[in-house]
């Protein structure tokens, strides 16, 4: 028997982003952001949704980009920290310790210290009531070397990407169940 939860914002897994830009006074900030993912393929889109009132808000819109650093599990207590306050009032670099990296493609800094960064040029913008999609046209993804998979791709274990639960705590990835487009082809 399932138990209904009514509408709320619940959904697995959950990224805990950490949203790079230049505030309103051109000082690297971030923000972290568990409300994001890819939104398409074609172009390569990623979105992350942000309230009007956060100070990320108005510096995204301003500068027409932004990075988003995927920190890994060793990054946790800054990635929470990079949450509970916001850059109008505190440095949020120099109180976590993490590195502001200038990004040379688009006007925004990432974190030194994430294992894979991603950055974005302002595509789109939706608004969808409490919260705005700023969606971004992806212009490159920068991954540590000793992190490469096959191919383009990355391994997941060796990225060790902090994962947040809308339950209030960081997770880590699990085990490998099978290969994608292959472990569902007995049931053809």
């Amino acid at each position: 028997m399932k138990t209904s939860l009514g509408a709320i914002t619940l959904a697995f897994p959950l990224p805990a982003f950490l949203v790079g830009s230049y505030d309103q006074n051109n000082r690297p900030n971030i923000m972290t952001a568990a409300w994001g993912g890819i939104a398409s393929s074609d172009p390569p889109c990623l979105s992350v949704s942000i309230r009007p009132a956060r100070w990320s808000y108005e510096a995204i819109l301003k500068n027409k980009a932004f990075t988003v650093s995927i920190p890994d599990g060793r990054l946790a207590r800054a990635v929470d920290y990079a949450g509970l306050v916001s850059g109008r009032d505190y440095d949020k670099f120099a109180q976590t310790g993490l590195t502001p990296v200038k990004s040379e493609l688009v006007k925004a800094p990432y974190v030194g210290e994430c294992p894979v960064i991603i950055e974005c040029e302002l595509y789109r913008t939706v608004e969808l009531g409490a919260h705005t999609m700023f969606v971004g046209k992806i212009i490159d993804i920068k991954a540590e070397d000793t992190l490469k998979g096959p191919g383009q791709s990355l391994d997941i274990a060796k990225v060790d990407p902090l994962i947040f639960n809308s339950g209030g705590d960081y997770h880590r990835v699990g085990e490998a169940l099978g290969q994608a487009f292959s472990i569902g082809k007995s049931l053809k």
